[in-house]
């Protein structure tokens, strides 16, 4: 990899993981293309480790402009994080998502097919594509279990994920797809359950819990999937999809207490479980998959990557980074885009 194109760089995720790439490849120059929506948060560019070996493109991946960007930059790699992913957004309003996750993904393939220069095209999918597993038992998706998606978000991202595999079988272009689970770590959009749980905790406002909160998702720290993507950049299989998890199922209520604890020592060292008090159970969304777990059985044996972080040392890490960069977290939740979001579902 010599010029690596990561879109929507500006996101928590891709955000990570220009510092990850930039950190561990230092002959890699990063250009990030994004068009800064309500996710791409543009306060954490100032924090790029490697500023010269890094540069911005403000843009949209559904622009046919994509192809002069390739080739001005001589791009060798195209990492694509760009996705609309919040759920309940998708449910309120699925066009924005089929626009960016779909036609903004088959143009980047277009692109890059017509540069013909490209050696890899990474595609950053999800877990929730595969539906939901019915409890805690044994279970856990693999990378042939079946797609399943229960949400616009989950739908758009399949199909995402089934038009990058046809660009493969029919032209033969060098794909890969990685399905994760949810990441939480530092830069995350407030609009997670984790930073929000700290803002409001902190500000003494309602914690909001979907449900009975039992939902179970398989928790993956940032810096352990960045290294995964890199690990499949270097080393995956050309046409191959590889399953990246945390190995670390928690409820969203389990979640939610850990948070608390966390901020009970650091505020309030004499009381316990004061921040749960807060806890305000609300109805569950739409199509609401009841668990996620990921089998990552296959990309530890071929690539011999495992996560690094137990759950509980990197969600530490993560609550403390957020009190100490308090004005970040402030900056994201005033951002226009969120407050009006916010007012509109009385949150």
């Amino acid at each position: 990899m010599k010029n690596v194109l990561v879109t929507g760089g500006s996101g928590f995720i891709g955000f990570n993981f220009i510092n990850c790439l930039l950190e561990q490849c230092p002959d890699v120059r990063a250009i990030n293309l994004d068009k800064l929506t309500y996710a791409g948060n543009p306060d954490g560019l100032r924090d790029i480790r490697y500023p010269w070996r890094y540069i911005f493109i403000p843009g949209d991946i559904c622009s046919p402009r994509v192809f002069n960007i390739l080739k001005e930059f001589q791009i060798d790699t195209i990492v694509n994080f760009a996705a609309e992913t919040h759920i309940d957004k998708s449910i309120d309003s699925p066009y924005e998502f089929l626009k960016t996750n779909i036609f903004g993904t088959y143009n980047l393939l277009e692109c890059a097919k017509k540069w013909g220069k490209l050696e890899r095209f990474h595609h950053i999918s999800t877990d929730e594509v595969f539906g939901t597993l019915e409890g805690m038992e044994d279970l856990a998706f693999s990378e042939t279990t079946c797609y399943q998606p229960n949400t616009p978000y989950a739908a758009t991202k399949a199909s995402s994920d089934l038009i990058c595999r046809s660009y493969f079988k029919t032209y033969g272009m060098p794909i890969t797809i990685s399905n994760c689970s949810n990441n939480y770590g530092i830069y995350q959009f407030p609009e997670k359950l984790i930073p929000m749980t700290i803002y409001n905790a902190v500000n003494g406002k309602p914690i909001l819990v979907h449900g009975d909160g039992d939902h179970v998702r398989d928790w993956l720290y940032v810096d352990d999937h960045c290294d995964a993507i890199l690990r499949i950049l270097e080393s995956g299989q050309i046409g191959q999809t590889y399953n990246i998890g945390g190995e670390s199922p928690r409820t969203t209520l389990e979640v939610v207490e850990t948070v608390s604890r966390i901020l009970d020592a650091v505020y309030q060292p004499a009381e316990d479980n004061k921040f749960m008090t807060l806890v305000k159970f609300v109805n569950d969304r739409p199509g609401n998959d009841l668990c996620y777990m990921m089998d990552i059985s296959y990309i530890r044996q071929e690539l011999g990557w495992s996560p690094e972080h137990k759950f509980e040392e990197g969600l530490r890490e993560t609550v403390m980074w957020y009190i100490n960069n308090w004005q970040w977290l402030e900056n994201a939740i005033n951002r226009p885009e969120h407050v009006n979001w916010i007012k509109k579902h009385n949150l």
